[in-house]
């Protein structure tokens, strides 16, 4: 028996900042620049919808719930990036001046930490960039702690986080485990393995991720 948990808090844009941002698109073409300035869009999440309670008080209820149900294998998908407290991810949600409900890798960590101190056999995804893209297309590369942060793309289908979530299922040996992964393009499409054996091979590496890496707030 298992439980898959892959909730995440969700921001919504703010109207006035798409309208801001649009009224600058003329200026920022005359002075050749992005048209759009992304990181000028603000993000907030709707009340009682912070990360901290749905990424780390919702996740605890339930991991406090698959051991009351006798759950054994619990499988959470998370993020890459929680090693990096300047994460623009952290920022979403707060103001200038750093005030409001943000830092949603920052609670996803301490979800992260509460599972491994449950008793619980786990396993921890931290998949990279999530896109829309067919699955098993592309390479699956795993590693941990923040390595593959360092690679220019940092992409992955959520197909492929799917399936690396039902490999788990099948191919952990009843191993705990914690892994970063993003997929890489390869020249043939039909060469690419299939994400229990990327796993399995990750396995015997003995790679998990380091937990005592981070901020003392993590």
């Amino acid at each position: 028996e298992a439980m898959v948990i892959c909730t995440s808090a969700v921001p919504q844009i703010s109207k006035l900042s798409v309208i801001k941002a649009m009224l600058k698109i003329p200026l920022n073409i005359l002075a050749k620049k992005k048209a759009i300035n992304f990181r000028d869009l603000v993000f907030k999440y709707k009340p009682g919808q912070y990360p901290e309670m749905v990424d780390y008080v919702g996740q605890k209820k339930q991991i406090d719930f698959a051991k009351k149900l006798g759950v054994k294998h619990v499988i959470l998908v998370s993020s890459m990036g929680v090693l990096d407290p300047n994460n623009f991810l952290n920022q979403i949600g707060k103001d200038k001046r750093g005030n409001g409900h943000g830092d949603i890798l920052i609670w996803k960590r301490k979800a992260e930490k509460y599972l491994c101190l449950s008793g619980l056999q786990y396993t921890i995804i931290h998949p990279g960039g999530l896109v829309d893209t067919e699955s098993r297309k592309m390479e699956l590369v795993l590693d941990v702690d923040d390595a593959l942060m360092r690679n220019e793309k940092k992409s992955i289908s959520r197909g492929d986080v799917a399936s690396l979530c039902i490999a788990a299922l099948t191919v952990s040996g009843g191993k705990s485990i914690s892994f970063d992964c993003i997929g890489k393009e390869v020249a043939d499409e039909n060469n690419v393995r299939s994400p229990e054996d990327v796993l399995k091979e990750f396995l015997e590496t003995g790679k998990t991720a380091d937990y005592r890496l981070g901020p003392a707030s993590y």
